[in-house]
């Protein structure tokens, strides 16, 4: 089984599809069978999302595998889940996702020295076509560079 500070679930297309301005550390609600799922890795987050719905965020579409052992209290896999954060910081990431072209995103989640679920969200601004090769290009040239020196 792995350790609590093993568990690192990323969304790695974040980074390349968008312009991260500010980020958050948010909890989780989850229930037995969901935080059991999510210790042994089971987890993924393509294609999710957040949303503030009545004063509240939550995270939407994102996948927890079902558990092996669950029976019949097992859970829905990609079920709604609601994000606990400070009333500032909902203050915040609701109006910045209420402004044109700015997004929440959720970048990766965790398991604290505590045992909890935790998850880090960014508010973002999705990148255009061209930001998006300059990036790749950057990378390639960066690539380049480090082989040459170690020759």
């Amino acid at each position: 089984m792995k350790s609590s500070s093993d568990i690192q679930i990323k969304n790695k297309k974040a980074t390349f599809n968008y312009e991260l301005l500010d980020t958050f550390t948010a909890g989780i609600v989850l229930t037995g069978t969901e935080i059991k799922s999510l210790r042994l890795g089971k987890a993924g987050l393509v294609d999710t999302y957040c949303l503030v719905i009545n004063g509240e965020l939550w995270v939407k579409n994102m996948h927890i595998a079902e558990y092996f052992y669950g029976t019949y209290n097992n859970h829905n896999a990609r079920r709604d889940r609601k994000l606990l954060l400070t009333r500032k910081e909902l203050k915040k990431l609701d109006t910045a996702s209420k402004n044109s072209g700015f997004t929440i995103v959720p970048l990766r989640v965790f398991i604290n020295e505590k045992g909890l679920a935790k998850m880090v969200l960014a508010i973002a601004k999705g990148k255009k076509e061209y930001d998006k090769r300059a990036a790749l290009r950057s990378r390639d040239d960066k690539r380049e560079i480090d082989r040459a020196f170690k020759r």
